[in-house]
Parts: structure tokens; sequence; C-alpha cells
């Protein structure tokens, strides 16, 4: 087993703590003898007196491996810090800016409750949460001394921010699909109480994941059965691993499933007017092809970091677990982009936020289905 200082940092979910500097060795080095301890030394049987003399390196109450209590003095001393965990902070912290954003937006659109935008705004908080563990992870990985009880806390708000902005994408694929299925029935009462128990289930279930850390999932007595995702252990990191790749497969039938249903309205449509317009018939390809891209990105963000948390350990580098983390982060910045920002009328809370007025040709228009 490797030591503690070979494991990844950053993400308490996928990155370990780096290796603090031995801050009392450095600002507290042994003291050299002077001409009164050699005497001492050469007194084979020293009075009580002199041995009770207190060492002025070594005050009582801590020991040669304790850090000083004066923070000025740790203050001179460098600490190096990882220029992987400084990205990971940043992008936290774009992270939590750009989806308090898309809070506010939704807050002010003209019907906030409506289940669209009650879905928008339910992955826009799970993905601000991720962004403000990413900020508190540094913090506990820099500035806490001993960090074990604050790095499980931190690991259980990431893995339940993650968790829950993967499910909440899997509820928002839900409702594009029922909206084409049941498009009858779509706007129903029914279906928005359908709504809102999936995403209460999605949160539960996120909360209990996060939770298990906590639990006893974790590491911190066995540093042997680490992920990397410390300090989460192996076991736990292989049931989340597991689970993610269960949500994709299950987001990929959907959307084959919302193609197949477009295609076969297009096709009625054209039987109906006995041909297919030019115009029409580039509207159903366009959209399969936005369908396409979204499902690709959240592929390429999320499915690296899942498979490599299934085959790997500690005693690989930490710049893999790094390259395959940050995609997966950065999947909470382009959520805001596929699911906020397309929509029309957000994007019209959007122009009044920022110019106040709205340009003539830039007029309100119903909701449809697929603008979530």
């Amino acid at each position: 087993m490797e030591s503690r200082s070979d494991s990844p940092v950053g993400v308490n979910l996928c990155l370990q703590q780096t290796a603090r500097p031995d801050f009392a060795s450095v600002i507290h080095p042994p003291p050299r003898p002077d001409a009164a301890a050699a005497a001492a030394m050469s007194n084979p049987l020293p009075n009580a007196s002199s041995s009770s003399t207190p060492v002025p390196d070594a005050p009582e109450g801590r020991n040669a491996s304790s850090p000083p209590p004066s923070v000025a003095g740790a203050a001179d001393v460098p600490v190096s810090v990882n220029p992987w965990d400084v990205a990971l902070c940043v992008a936290g912290t774009l992270v939590s800016c750009e989806n308090a954003l898309v809070i506010a937006l939704v807050a002010h659109a003209p019907a906030p409750r409506a289940p669209a935008f009650v879905l928008i705004a339910s992955l826009a908080l799970a993905d601000l949460l991720a962004g403000l563990g990413l900020v508190l992870n540094f913090a506990v990985v820099y500035a806490v001394a001993e960090p074990g009880v604050a790095s499980l806390l931190s690991a259980g708000l990431l893995i339940t921010a993650f968790s829950a902005s993967v499910l909440n994408v899997l509820a928002i694929t839900v409702d594009r699909y029922l909206s084409l299925y049941g498009a009858l029935t779509y706007h129903t009462e029914r279906a928005a109480t359908f709504t809102y128990a999936v995403l209460a289930l999605a949160w539960l279930t996120s909360a209990l994941l996060g939770a298990l850390p906590a639990l006893g999932w974790n590491c911190l007595e066995d540093e042997a059965t680490c992920s990397v995702c410390r300090p989460v252990n192996k076991s736990n990191a292989a049931a989340l691993a597991v689970s993610f790749l269960l949500v994709f497969a299950l987001i990929l039938q959907l959307y084959l499933q919302i193609c197949k249903i477009a295609f076969r309205h297009a096709q009625q449509i054209a039987v109906q007017r006995h041909f297919m317009s030019a115009s029409h018939a580039s509207s159903t390809t366009k959209g399969v092809s936005t369908l396409s891209a979204i499902l690709g990105t959240f592929a390429l963000c999320w499915v690296p970091f899942a498979m490599y948390s299934l085959v790997a350990d500690t005693r690989y580098p930490a710049v893999y677990t790094y390259a395959t983390a940050l995609p997966a982060i950065c999947s909470s910045i382009i959520n805001p982009i596929i699911y906020a920002f397309r929509n029309p009328e957000i994007q019209r809370s959007l122009r009044l936020a920022c110019c106040g007025c709205l340009p003539y040709s830039f007029t309100s228009r119903p909701r449809t289905p697929s603008d979530v």
C-alpha cells in the first residue's frame, strides 16, 4: 500500500489529500547542544532540578510532531499547492455562479412552479451544491489540520450533489419522453404531480448515497481499502460507478425512444399531407441531432470517470484521476447551457436582467415540451 502522500487530492469524491509539510521540523529544528548541555551530558547522575528543566523547543503538552501554535511562524513556511486542485476550485466557483444565475432567472420566470421550470431549477440547485462542495473541499484539504470528519462531510456533499445532478438529467429525459409519448395528458395536474414525485425520489436517493461515507463506507481506518476517491472506499466507489452506468443506459434508451417517436410523428404528418415539407424534415433532423449532441456530451463527461473508478486504485498516478474527474465537473458548467439558457422564457428573463429591455423581434411564445 502506498503512503497517504501519493494519493490524489482535490475532490474528496475523486481526489486525495496532498502531503502537508511537517511544520514542527521546519520551524523548530533540533537544538544544538551548547556548553551547559554538554556539561549535563557529561554528568552521569543529573540532579532533580536539572532533569525537570523545561526545554524551550518542546513545550509541555505538545510533542515534536505537533504543529507549532504560532500562526505567523507557520505562514512563513511555503505550502505546496497542486495546480489541479486550484483548477478544480476555480471550476467550482464558476459552477456556483452560473447555476445561481439560473436559479435567479427561474425565480423571475412567468410561471416558476411549472414542471418544466421546477426541473431546471432542481438541476441548477444540484450543480450549485456541487460547485460549493468543490470550494469547500479545497478549503478542507489546505486549511484543516486533521480533516477526518471534515473530509467525510465534504465527500458526502459532493456525492449528494453530483448524484442529484445525474438523476435530475434522468428526470428531464423522462419529462421529454412523456411530453411526446403522452402529449394529450402532458399538461394535466396528474403529470405535474408525477414530476414532483420523481424529483423528490431523486433527491432522497442522492442524500442516501451521500450519507454512505459517514455511515462507515470510508477508508479512514484502513488505507488499503481506499479508492481513487478518498475517503470513499473501493466498494462504495464501485457501487456509485455501476449506479451511474445503469442510469446512463436508461437515459440512452429513453433518447432512442424519443427519436423513434419523433420520426413516427413526422411520417404520420407526411401521410396526412401526402408529402413532407423540407422545413418539417429539417426540423426533425435538427431535433434528433440536438438530442444526439446532448447525449454525447453527457457520455463524454461522465463515462470515463465512472469506468476509471471501477478499475483504478490508489496505485495509479493521481493525474489520471484529475484528468477523468475534471470533465465530469465540467458537466455542471454545460448543463445550464443545454437545459436552461435554451429555454425562450429564461432567455427573456436574462435579456431583461442584462439590458432592461427587449428587441421588437423577441416576443414571448408558449412553451412547448421540447423546450425543456
